[in-house]
């Protein structure tokens, strides 16, 4: 295998948009930067739009400072681990720029998580204080003993909103706090009451020490804690922003989860870097986006195929003026020709399909947004990626046209995972990140995954990657959804199996898929059982969790 530092070819540079440079200065500076700098450039610009309530970004700013301060008082250290468990909402930009203006990490959690889930998350990660709303504080109080946690937080997504709760909503929250003993929380809107000290200023912090800590590993098994740096977090903001030209005049529909690295970077820190507007969404409901496109015009936002083809199913989609918008990221899953082209032609946008992942903060490489579109690519890599083809035993670096291992070293790159040395010693080596994803490279330095190595079929000696027999199974008339994975077999030491949703109204038996997809494929391919299902697990982005589908 050939010195990882040796000169590589780079045939990607030559097809960047116009304004896209090939290298970009990151400056060493802690991440709550991005929201400073530009509140200081504009501060009464808007920054976030909630329901139709604006918050500027001078506001955003002086909420975070107050925030951080009082953490500070309460007890919350250098270092020290807070929990956020929220929804997309200005408290969330407000509570994730004051824990690290106070020196603390972020640890950003899905507030959906079970209690086993949070029990494992909490004690991992070493969070002392969590940040919550109304739904989940039973939830979470009660971990209080059984975990690191020494302070609950709490916030009401009706403090943000323009207008007052109805009745019903009063009365579920009053529900929701029922079970909760008050001394034992502590209301964040009495936090930013409180006066700020005179002279105060964020505490000082090594741009390249520990921002975030988010937990991956969700399609291969347990979870991991991935270090993220205010350093990583910066540049990776700075690389979307030259890739699209986000400007001030931006404003980006935040939608996806912010705690996930693909809704923080790119639907938060991205656009606070511009000096854009963040129309947050607590959650996705298909025509609430669309109404919220229609009404709050953004000019971008991000999304996966699942929300594309929920929009389709929507009967009223026609009568919605989606024209504001002028690009879309799309990744976590492949994107369809057929639903490009239909987003496409209904908002005048370019669905600009891309790849990410967690241990790189989030998106690395996209199709260019005003060049080339690849269907079936993930583009190009950004500036200052340089991304590689490695034999899947990792005998040798491969030439275009081969498929292997996708290996890429990057600014954004990961410290590690945390408490996991090991782990971390067989994913980065030698300053190179091992994906885990199988793709090659054309002639051109636009890139396609065809798989995941460690999600690999191996049926009698020979390779079978899920994702072919998923396209094959995708061609069914008959099929919505579908998913091969590897289940254990005596004789072969794996077989495949379709696990099948079929569109609605429509039936279907195993033979008819299994004949279908041995005209199509070479036998050792062919899946030798079927399971039919209502639906396939996902993870909130939308990755089908095969792991679950294996039983495993």
């Amino acid at each position: 295998m050939e010195n990882p530092n040796s000169e590589l070819r780079r045939p990607w540079l030559e097809h960047y948009d116009a304004g896209v440079p090939h290298h970009l200065n990151y400056p060493a500076i802690p991440l709550y930067r991005l929201l400073d700098d530009s509140a200081g450039q504009q501060p009464g610009r808007p920054c976030t739009i909630f329901f139709g309530k604006r918050m500027s970004y001078g506001a955003i700013k002086e909420a975070s400072d107050r925030l951080a301060a009082s953490l500070q008082g309460l007890g919350v250290q250098p270092g020290d681990r807070v929990a956020l468990l929220l929804p997309n909402s200005p408290q969330f930009v407000i509570a994730y720029f004051a824990i690290l203006k106070a020196g603390a990490v972020v640890v950003a959690l899905n507030p959906l998580y079970t209690s086993h889930e949070l029990l494992f998350h909490l004690n991992d990660s070493g969070a002392t204080t969590a940040i919550t709303i109304p739904l989940f504080l039973e939830k979470v109080t009660a971990l209080v003993g059984q975990t690191p946690l020494q302070r609950v937080i709490y916030t009401r997504v009706a403090d943000a909103l323009p207008f007052p709760l109805n009745l019903g909503s009063r009365l579920q929250e009053r529900r929701q706090m029922r079970g909760v003993d008050p001394s034992r929380v502590i209301h964040l809107a009495s936090l930013l009451q409180a006066p700020l000290p005179a002279g105060w200023q964020p505490a000082p912090v090594d741009p390249h020490s520990l921002a975030v800590l988010i937990y991956s590993g969700g399609t291969t098994g347990t979870a991991k804690g991935v270090m993220l740096s205010h350093y990583a977090l910066v540049a990776n903001a700075y690389q979307l922003r030259a890739w699209v030209e986000l400007d001030a005049k931006g404003r980006m529909l935040a939608v996806l989860p912010l705690f996930h690295g693909f809704g923080m970077s790119v639907t938060m820190n991205g656009p606070l870097l511009a000096g854009g507007e963040i129309i947050t969404l607590p959650r996705f409901q298909a025509e609430n986006v669309l109404k919220a496109i229609q009404e709050w015009k953004p000019t971008f936002f991000i999304g996966v195929p699942a929300m594309f083809g929920a929009f389709s199913s929507v009967p009223t989609l026609k009568k919605y003026d989606l024209s504001s918008i002028k690009g879309i990221f799309v990744g976590a899953a492949p994107l369809t020709q057929a639903l490009k082209s239909e987003f496409e032609g209904l908002s005048g946008a370019r669905l600009i399909e891309g790849y990410g992942l967690t241990e790189a903060v989030t998106a690395i490489m996209a199709n260019p947004y005003l060049g080339q579109h690849k269907v079936g690519s993930i583009g190009l890599p950004f500036p200052d990626v340089d991304v590689k083809i490695v034999a899947l035993d990792g005998s040798a670096d491969l030439p275009p046209g081969e498929s292997g291992e996708i290996v890429l070293r990057s600014p954004t790159l990961m410290l590690g995972y945390y408490n996991q040395p090991e782990a971390t010693a067989a994913a980065v080596r030698d300053g190179w990140l091992y994906t885990g994803d199988v793709g090659q490279m054309d002639a051109e330095g636009y890139f396609t995954i065809t798989d995941r190595k460690k999600e690999l079929i191996i049926v009698g000696g020979f390779n079978v990657f899920p994702r072919e027999v998923d396209e094959v199974l995708a061609m069914h008339p008959k099929v919505q959804e579908a998913a091969a994975v590897g289940m254990p077999d005596e004789r072969l030491g794996e077989r495949v199996k379709a696990c099948v949703v079929l569109r609605e109204g429509e039936q279907a038996t195993a033979e008819e898929i299994i004949a279908f997809c041995r005209e199509r494929l070479v036998a050792y391919k062919t899946p030798a059982e079927v399971e039919f299902r209502s639906s396939l697990p996902k993870s909130m982005i939308g990755k089908v969790l095969r792991r679950e589908l294996r039983g495993g």
